[in-house]
């Protein structure tokens, strides 16, 4: 792989490659600790379960609605100047968000503020950026080394989050990783420079041309729709598990390990599933991600619970986890090709957002009305079920613009 990403390139790939995965690691490491949060921000904020999964609903529906202009910007401008500003924004959000004092103010600052943010130092940024450095056989591995860059730090963050809420309290653990967050300025540079126009083979395509073409495309919206599912499942999971796992009377430290779990084992599945695609049919193995994905909360719900049933259910959803993004971000690049890869991946992006809002949102209805989760847990198995269903049909092959004459 170092062979073929040699080249005259104006950037080392493993260099945007690495920056890359890192940036990613601490803005999504930060991330999946908010579920961490509800414990003490509920008391202190006289927080509801709905109210505090409806912050973050907000944050995955902005994180997505605003990903696919600021794509678009880094295909214009760069990627290293809109990390830059994603991670000054970020760290803001969280340092307003310790000093909240009400309902409002966790919705504007984890919901409003980080939502934007994270559309500017996060997955499709950053692999958008990868994705014009990188040979088109490498490419799918190259997307899930940056995706286990997220779950490294799930697995490193999730848990110094844990110890400095148990011992400093919500408030200072967030200005800490407030701290975190600002280091991305400086790894910043490492996926700055401006796209270039030569990169897909075929004529020059505009940002509006390159939208109607994809949503002409069957293709594309069945993507999309798979997509869904994923933020469905990741943020009620994130959000809501803890929770879950307290309320069944299991340790409150159990939610923490298996958030970290989760984390850890995403670094191999998304380096696998990154790796299988570079050789078999992405939308074949994303279909077999998501029904496995399916298989694994029904078998969690069937047997009984346990400390070791919920580590190990993390342990296998961590695997299945998102394997989905490099896929996913692979079909994209593969079938539209890759100079506005950031926007189009941001569309697709937006998609999961959407589910993500349901997922951190719904599942809090549904526990305000009925007591229980039961009823996000049924939605998460039908959803898999379909995702597995829509990707079956999807051909991979590049638009007609791209084709050999």
């Amino acid at each position: 792989m170092t062979r073929a990403f040699a080249g005259s390139m104006t950037r080392s790939p493993w260099t945007v490659i690495l920056c890359g995965a890192t940036i990613v690691t601490l803005a999504m490491g930060v991330r999946q600790s908010f579920g961490l949060l509800l414990p003490q921000m509920a008391p202190a904020l006289d927080l509801t379960r709905s109210g505090f999964g409806l912050a973050l609903a907000i944050q995955n529906l902005v994180f997505g609605l605003a990903q696919p202009f600021v794509g678009a910007l880094a295909d214009r401008h760069g990627a290293g100047r809109i990390a830059l500003g994603g991670a000054a924004i970020y760290a803001a959000g969280l340092l307003t968000a310790a000093a909240a004092t009400s309902t409002l103010g966790i919705h504007v600052s984890l919901g409003l503020m980080v939502g934007f943010a994270m559309s500017g130092c996060t997955f499709t940024i950053v692999m958008g950026a990868a994705g014009r450095v990188v040979p088109p056989e490498n490419r799918s591995l190259a997307f899930g080394i940056i995706t286990a860059g997220g779950s490294v730090g799930q697995f490193l963050v999730v848990p110094g989050a844990q110890l400095l809420l148990a011992e400093c309290g919500y408030r200072l653990a967030l200005v800490v990783l407030a701290g975190l967050i600002a280091l991305i300025a400086v790894l910043a540079i490492g996926i700055a420079g401006k796209p270039v126009d030569a990169i897909d083979r075929g004529a020059a395509q505009s940002a509006g041309a390159a939208l109607r073409e994809a949503g002409s495309d069957r293709n594309f919206w069945l993507l999309n729709l798979g997509f869904f599912v994923c933020g469905f499942h990741i943020a009620f999971i994130a959000t809501h598990f803890p929770a879950y796992l307290t309320d069944m009377g299991i340790a409150p430290g159990i939610g923490g390990y298996a958030l970290a779990l989760i984390g850890l084992f995403n670094i191999f599945g998304s380096w696998m599933f990154g790796s299988l695609g570079d050789r078999f049919p992405k939308q074949i193995i994303l279909a077999w991600l998501y029904a496995a994905r399916g298989i694994v909360i029904a078998l969690f719900l069937a047997l009984p619970l346990t400390p070791f049933s919920a580590l190990a259910f993390a342990s296998a959803m961590g695997f299945l986890w998102l394997g989905t993004v490099p896929l996913t971000s692979g079909l994209v690049g593969q079938i539209f090709g890759v100079r506005h890869l950031s926007m189009l991946g941001g569309v697709v992006f937006l998609s999961h957002q959407i589910g993500s809002f349901f997922g951190a949102w719904a599942a809090g209805w549904f526990y305000d009305r009925d007591g229980s989760y039961d009823a996000a847990w049924v939605a998460a198995i039908v959803l898999a079920a379909l995702a597995a269903i829509v990707h079956l049909p999807i051909r991979d092959a590049p638009v007609a613009r791209l084709q050999p004459a």
